[in-house]
């Protein structure tokens, strides 16, 4: 039975190189990311970034919801690969890293395409209930992420695609040493998500993992 590669830092610059160029903007939040410390870690991977171009240009989808949006970055590579007329809608409740996202939207000329609303998601997601989506991806406060999943699906077209970041979270998931309430809560997400009939699902190990629904 074939398995998985161990991917190294060789093979993951080699498989970077060989794959889709990034926009000159989406360089330039990676490198402003760079420089906050900590808060880097929230961005998400440039393998990332070409899966979520990929897969908006195969499944021909138009309208995105994002929850969690922090400087942008997966903003911007969803929006570089909608048409002209398509549209995303991206939540985060933080003031100052959405102006910053906002300014680089501008300068990648697709802010057109992005409407962003700063208060926390949970608030949002009940105002626009009757709104529909083909695409939700969710990358924000971990411990509502299940609240997050079954409310998203309930706005998703059939067919539709909810993708989540961070369900391997570091790796921590398999490791039955570590209990704190944010690998916990990523593990159970994980368990249901699994046993959800409505979907189908597979997980993918781009960045720190994501999973991918389709609603049946």
């Amino acid at each position: 039975m074939g398995s998985d590669l161990n991917i190294t830092k060789q093979l993951q610059d080699y498989i970077l190189k060989h794959g889709l160029k990034l926009h000159p903007i989406q360089k330039e939040i990676i490198n402003y990311n760079l420089k906050l410390g900590d808060d880097k870690r929230m961005q998400i991977s440039i393998s990332q970034c070409q899966f979520l171009h990929l897969i908006i240009k195969v499944s021909k989808i138009k309208k995105v919801l994002e929850i969690g949006t922090f400087t942008g970055l997966s903003t911007l590579s969803m929006a570089l690969a909608l048409p002209d007329d398509g549209q995303i809608i991206a939540l985060d409740k933080d003031e100052k890293t959405n102006k910053i996202a906002v300014d680089f939207f501008k300068k990648s000329h697709q802010e057109h395409k992005i409407k962003t609303i700063i208060k926390p998601a949970l608030e949002t997601l009940i105002k626009i209930r009757n709104e529909r989506f083909d695409l939700v991806f969710i990358d924000a406060d971990k411990m509502n992420y299940k609240k997050y999943y079954q409310i998203s699906l309930e706005l998703l077209n059939n067919g539709g695609l909810i993708i989540i970041d961070n369900v391997l979270w570091h790796g921590e998931v398999v490791d039955k040493n570590i209990n704190d309430k944010f690998t916990k809560n990523i593990r159970e997400l994980n368990d249901f998500i699994s046993k959800d009939k409505k979907v189908e699902k597979v997980i993918v190990p781009f960045g720190d993992g994501m999973t991918v629904c389709r609603k049946i």
